[in-house]
């Protein structure tokens, strides 16, 4: 099997975490990279997921790279529409050539004799790369649970990833499984098509009106003529979303949105039984926040109902609750979300000495600023342990991508390696679980389950503060928390170089 020396960088996903680290890399004067994303198009999530309402449920001015205004078409975009700006980007930076797309990477070892990373790709090609950086993010691994009978069923099962092999729904009796965000875009999105749509909700989560709506085409030319303005606009969104004790049970932030919420029941849910199902009984916080014009008033429809029980089994040809009752269906839409506590779970990574990264990590995942990993040198990792930012997800993703960009440079000046102190990482660690102890006590409640947390019970996903002190701490990095390490002679020949 031929093995090839292909460069500097090697950049692992092509979505949003992928495109930012190659467009900090470029203003870094790095130009030595690949980006290799399995999906045949850029966009990552994006391209993956084609479910009927597929939309993201962060305003556009905040789900943007401050490095590129935008005419965006509504306050949240689509699935097309997010496509459209990543297209975007990618063409404004000239990305397209250095995408490998329909290329999975499988596995990254380090090889210490030569001190760089041996990719292996799934149909067996290795490569090697001097720098890694894993973009895979925090959604990417489906979770579909382990039902008896599910192989059994007659009908289709397809997880919301896999909407590729969705039948069409006309006639059909569809049941959807989740009541998490992806479910309660696509029960709307099936609604007006489907015969049937039988929701199961096995606990049900706070939601909010999302309130989206197209832009004018008065308030799209302001924004063109007035670059100042889409900025200012979405440092005000940014503001505006962030408040410091809302996670936070029982305080005044807490309950007032708990309250809103409530309300939003009310108006929109016209059966009183359906009103009492949805409506949960721990703070809001406790799980994700779910932000839906649609869903509410999509369970008011003669055709769609509420179970509010989990499933138990499936049928040769319904599901089954766990109160034994079958519900008919031909086709199970699997809205059980990811495994976003496994980080790197689609990706092999062994460091010096063989070691893999998932022994070194045990029951909680960890990294320094949710970046580096002690022991793994040239790794960086974008969406990596407790950088999930809510709003603030694609500042959280250029912040990092900084870092990386950051590290390579100084690494490939210094003709060096670039490791993490142990001790920075404990600390960093301690902090960042302090920090979630005093602004996110609802995450914690006992009445609820959410995504957020290890075998350990440590909450290993959430960002507990704002993008501006995320900024500020990766801006200014702990004294010695990175090591710089000069390479040995033997490799040092034809390494890359930053140009200028």
């Amino acid at each position: 099997m031929t093995t090839t020396s292909s460069g500097s960088v090697a950049i692992i996903g092509g979505g949003f975490g992928g495109i930012a680290a190659a467009v900090n890399l470029l203003r870094r004067g790095i130009e030595d990279f690949t980006i290799f994303e399995a999906g045949e198009h850029p966009g990552g999530t994006w391209w993956h997921n084609r479910y009927p309402g597929c939309e993201v449920d962060i305003p556009s001015l905040c789900y943007s790279f401050s490095f590129m205004d935008y005419d965006w078409p509504s306050t949240h975009g689509t699935r097309d529409e997010l496509l459209a700006y990543t297209d975007a980007v990618v063409e404004r930076f000239g990305l397209l050539p250095r995408f490998r797309l329909g290329t999975r990477v499988v596995a990254a070892e380090w090889q210490g004799a030569e001190q760089e990373w041996l990719l292996e790709l799934a149909g067996g090609e290795r490569q090697r790369f001097r720098f890694v950086i894993s973009a895979l993010g925090l959604l990417s691994d489906p979770r579909v649970p382990d039902w008896p009978g599910l192989e059994d069923f007659e009908g289709v099962a397809l997880h919301t990833q896999e909407w590729d092999r969705a039948p069409d729904l006309a006639g059909k009796r569809v049941a959807v499984v989740g009541t998490g965000s992806t479910a309660v875009q696509v029960v709307p999105g099936i609604a007006e098509e489907a015969e049937q749509v039988t929701v199961f909700q096995r606990q049900p989560g706070w939601i909010l009106p999302k309130g989206e709506r197209p832009y004018t085409e008065e308030e799209r030319e302001r924004y063109r003529r007035s670059p100042w303005r889409f900025r200012l606009d979405r440092w005000k969104a940014f503001h505006a979303a962030f408040k410091p004790k809302g996670f936070q049970a029982g305080t005044p932030d807490n309950l007032a949105t708990q309250e809103a919420c409530r309300g939003y029941i009310a108006a929109a849910i016209e059966d009183p039984a359906t009103r009492e199902a949805v409506t949960p009984d721990y703070p809001w916080g406790c799980k994700r926040p779910v932000f839906s014009t649609t869903f509410y008033p999509t369970l008011n429809r003669e055709n769609v109902a509420l179970v509010p029980r989990a499933v138990a089994s499936v049928a040769r040809s319904g599901v089954v609750d766990v109160d034994g009752v079958e519900h008919p269906a031909d086709v199970i839409v699997i809205g059980t979300g990811f495994k976003p506590t496994s980080f790197l779970s689609t990706l092999e990574v062994r460091g010096p000495g063989g070691r893999e990264i998932h022994d070194a990590w045990g029951d909680r995942p960890t990294a320094y600023l949710g970046v580096t990993v002690p022991g793994f040198p040239n790794l960086f990792i974008l969406y990596g342990p407790n950088t999930n930012g809510g709003y603030a997800i694609t500042s959280m993703l250029e912040r990092q991508a900084e870092v990386a960009a950051r590290r390579i440079r100084r690494a490939i000046r210094r003709d060096a390696t670039v490791d993490t102190d142990p001790r920075a990482t404990a600390r960093w660690t301690a902090w960042v679980e302090r920090q979630i102890d005093e602004h996110m006590s609802a995450g914690n409640h006992p009445g609820c389950t959410n995504y957020y947390h290890s075998p350990s019970g440590a909450n290993v996903t959430q960002w507990p503060l704002s993008a501006f002190q995320y900024w500020r701490v990766t801006r200014f990095p702990a004294p010695g928390a990175f090591r710089y390490a000069r390479r040995r002679a033997a490799a040092q020949p034809g390494g890359p170089s930053v140009s200028r």
